[in-house]
């Protein structure tokens, strides 16, 4: 029987944090559960046939109604290019129209279609059972300290980035 000769340098003895974030293990857990977060959303929504991102943009056409394509843009913080591969996929599923805006005939409306309706509340389900399975086993009041928490690590990267995203 060999003796076991690894010691506490060695990289198979080294549990917990990787070395170069043992300065930032709030960061890296954040980072961490953020990855499994957007996976597991991306599995659930996948069912749906959207594709991850999708949904924050039909959020804001169903709650905001036809907007132009711009703004969406801004609203949502994507890449252009990003935002229009998206209406494709979305307006060839049938769950957007776009559409010059009359306005500005340079400007492109956007807007959820009836056809998406359906699939609003798919979407909203599927939120509601991703908030369960991320939130099992806590209370209603670690629920709403995490959630108070997470606000205002949200606020402190905010003003850090001068990146704030819109409300």
């Amino acid at each position: 029987m060999q003796a076991d000769t690894r010691t506490s340098a060695d990289p198979a003895c080294v549990g917990g944090l990787p070395s170069a974030a043992l300065g930032g293990p709030v960061s890296h857990a954040v980072s961490r559960v953020a990855r499994l977060h957007r996976s597991t959303a991306g599995r659930l929504l996948r069912g749906l046939g959207l594709y991850p991102g999708q949904e924050f943009l039909m959020m804001h056409l169903w709650d905001t109604g036809a907007v132009r394509q711009a703004e969406l843009i801004k609203a949502v913080d994507l890449d252009p290019s990003t935002v229009t591969k998206m209406l494709q996929r979305l307006e060839q599923a049938g769950h957007v129209s776009r559409r010059p805006d009359p306005d500005d005939r340079r400007a492109v409306l956007v807007e959820a279609t009836e056809k998406s309706c359906a699939l609003r509340a798919e979407v909203r389900d599927a939120w509601s059972g991703l908030e369960e399975q991320t939130l099992a086993g806590l209370g209603p009041a670690e629920r709403a300290e995490l959630t108070r928490l997470l606000a205002r690590v949200e606020e402190n990267l905010c003003q850090g980035s001068g990146d704030c995203p819109a409300p």
